[in-house]
């Protein structure tokens, strides 16, 4: 798998394809490995528990589940809107993402 990802943790990203089409949420977790985020309150799924130590009573739980990198999009501040970025490297050695129609620094 391509280990080259622009998507880092607690970015804003827009969902491109999918039941989830659309919605905007926060980056959780990025698995570079498989080429998965996992998107705040994106691909909710429901899965089915019996009780156990840490949930005693057991049941159904909603939580997140991963999506390909691939289906979403990073969110510009400035545009406001899903933009592809580009890698530069500043004067002082620093390597940051910049928005390809603004060309706004994204990295904080």
């Amino acid at each position: 798998m391509n280990d080259k990802c622009h998507i880092k943790k607690n970015d804003k990203v827009k969902v491109l394809v999918g039941k989830d089409r659309g919605k905007i949420g926060k980056v959780l977790k990025v698995s570079r490995k498989g080429g998965r985020v996992l998107v705040e309150n994106i691909n909710m799924v429901k899965r089915h528990s019996k009780p156990n130590a840490k949930n005693k009573q057991g049941g159904i739980i909603e939580s997140e589940s991963s999506i390909h990198i691939s289906n979403v999009m990073l969110m510009c501040g400035k545009c406001i809107q899903p933009v592809r970025i580009k890698m530069q490297r500043l004067e002082d050695g620093r390597l940051v993402r910049l928005c390809k129609k603004c060309d706004e620094i994204i990295d904080a």
